[in-house]
């Protein structure tokens, strides 16, 4: 799960033949029992016409960014898998062969880097890159990244105009009074009118269950029999998915950084202990900026860190720094640090800057790009999608008396991300398009072994959600990243992690119980 945007705040989760035997309805999940046989045999139709016509490979379109020998296509799968033949949509693919040899190769792993609203395009790059951590699975493996329905190149839904969605000044997320709770309230609800009015006719289809459909017809049309595949953060909850939808279709499955998949849990709930865990990794990073104060110079202290946070706050709030950056601002800039280690010395110095009178620092940091027109509609899209899946898979409180008495009482003891977090889903409240039941997750005939990967501290994906999926998948591993909260544990330097993903990978090898790793090394200013 990721925070691309706080809502009225701040602009801040092949060889093979196809298997063509039955596919069982998933009895005890969200759908109807007839919903349910009809669209698995929708994915079977799908899935053998895509197998049928294979991806049309050619080098990518230049304003797609990707050079070559990465290469891109495209699927045609279903709006709707209950009607497999009427209206189509395209996902966009991309890929790069496998650096070894013919004899080397183990077919393609697919990847999604979470969201809902990421792409994967940028996968391959992985290998174009050189990077060191991915080069003895790509020896073995074509990367293959694509767009999810409704994100980037594959039939893109928007919510409101990308200029106006980035430059749309944002109150302070956390309130003052009743007015700032209504003001919110009708940012919300308004927002969610706008994804109706500019992109109705996907809402309804716009569920996680439907990409992993979506995914197993790119498993087809790439010839897999079956699938392998790496997923992150939300991408883990969509493995989860795929896995219990598509068991004996799974060859090889790592999910790094988990949503916790109950049927609970998917997306109210998860959403508010996401607010306990930031909290948590926001305490973390204060210790960490108070050790260095030598380097910083913002307080030696995690108390004086944070009373410089609120000084910070109150100050954006009163004027906002450079007339562009308020509190949420802030928050989109601050928030980075709780997500990834990667992002702890940048934000600091930053900060540092600013202490010492750069006031520019943070207004380049921190204020919207209004010239950068491909990337602000990349951030509205993103947004967009992350809403319209989180509010299509379940059904939401539609009471406001039970949201805001949840969202005050968590901000009593972890204020750090609780009221933008709230306002971000609050248009689910008020969705216009159908609403789901979560699916099951579960265990079904034939599924292998998955290797979930977990930091214990994460802030976007707390450590409870690792343990629920290692419950609900027997005969999953799990490696435990000891002491560490960075989101995304496979893409960091972790020996005795990365040497176990590779070992997974190349040869199915997993350890005969769950294994508890050193956390990876601490930033160093």
């Amino acid at each position: 799960m990721r925070r691309t945007a706080v809502l009225g705040s701040a602009g801040t989760l092949i060889a093979g033949t196809l298997i063509t035997g039955a596919i069982a309805a998933p009895a005890a999940n969200a759908e109807s029992r007839h919903s349910g046989w009809s669209q698995a045999r929708g994915v079977q139709v799908a899935a053998e016409r895509a197998a049928k016509k294979g991806i049309d490979w050619a080098d990518c379109p230049a304003d797609w960014g990707f050079a070559k020998p990465i290469q891109c296509g495209e699927v045609s799968v279903p709006l709707d898998y209950a009607r497999p033949n009427g209206k189509q949509i395209k996902i966009a693919v991309d890929r790069i062969g496998n650096t070894g040899t013919k004899a080397e190769r183990q077919g393609a792993l697919v990847y999604n880097p979470g969201g809902p609203g990421g792409s994967g395009m940028r996968f391959p790059t992985r290998v174009t890159n050189k990077n060191p951590l991915w080069a003895k699975t790509a020896k073995a493996y074509d990367f293959v990244g694509f767009d999810p329905r409704g994100v980037g190149h594959s039939t893109p839904i928007s919510c409101v105009d990308p200029q106006e969605f980035v430059k749309a000044p944002k109150a302070d997320p956390v309130p003052d009074s009743e007015a700032d709770k209504r003001a919110q309230r009708k940012l919300a609800a308004e927002y969610a009118d706008g994804c109706a009015e500019r992109s109705g006719w996907m809402l309804a289809h716009m569920t996680t269950p439907n990409t992993a459909r979506d995914l197993d017809v790119i498993r087809a049309a790439l010839g897999e029999k079956k699938l392998n595949f790496l997923g992150v953060s939300y991408g883990t909850y969509l493995g989860a998915v795929y896995g219990t939808l598509f068991p004996s279709h799974v060859r090889r499955m790592i999910v790094d950084s988990v949503v916790n998949p109950s049927r609970e849990k998917i997306w109210y709930e998860a959403n508010l202990d996401q607010d306990v865990a930031f909290q948590m990794r926001w305490d973390d990073w204060k210790a960490w900026v108070a050790k260095n104060d030598a380097t910083f110079h913002i307080g030696n202290t995690p108390e004086k860190v944070e009373q410089q946070w609120v000084k910070l706050r109150a100050t954006a709030k009163k004027n906002p720094i450079g007339g562009v950056v308020g509190p949420a601002e802030l928050l989109g800039l601050f928030q980075g640090a709780p997500y990834y280690d990667s992002a702890w010395v940048p934000v600091a110095s930053t900060w540092s800057k600013y202490l010492a009178g750069d006031t520019q620092a943070i207004v380049d940091a921190a204020a919207p790009d209004m010239s950068d027109t491909a990337g602000n509609i990349a951030s509205e899209n993103g947004n967009a999608v992350y809403t319209a899946v989180e509010c299509a898979d379940a059904k939401w409180p539609t009471s406001w008396k039970k949201w805001d008495r949840d969202n005050t009482r968590l901000h009593q003891d972890y204020p750090f991300l609780t009221w933008s977090n709230a306002w971000m889903n609050l248009p689910c409240a008020t969705w216009g398009a159908k609403q789901q039941t979560p699916l099951n997750v579960r265990t079904g005939k034939g599924l292998p072994p998955v290797l979930i990967v977990q930091a214990t501290r994460d802030a976007a994906t707390p450590f409870e959600g690792a343990v629920e999926l290692h419950k609900r998948f027997e005969g999953s591993r799990l490696i435990i990243e000891k002491d560490a909260g960075s989101h995304g544990v496979t893409g960091l330097v972790n020996p005795c992690i990365n040497e176990r993903v590779d070992a997974y990978l190349l040869s199915g090898k997993l350890d005969s119980r769950d294994v508890t790793c050193a956390p990876h090394a601490t930033p160093k200013p």
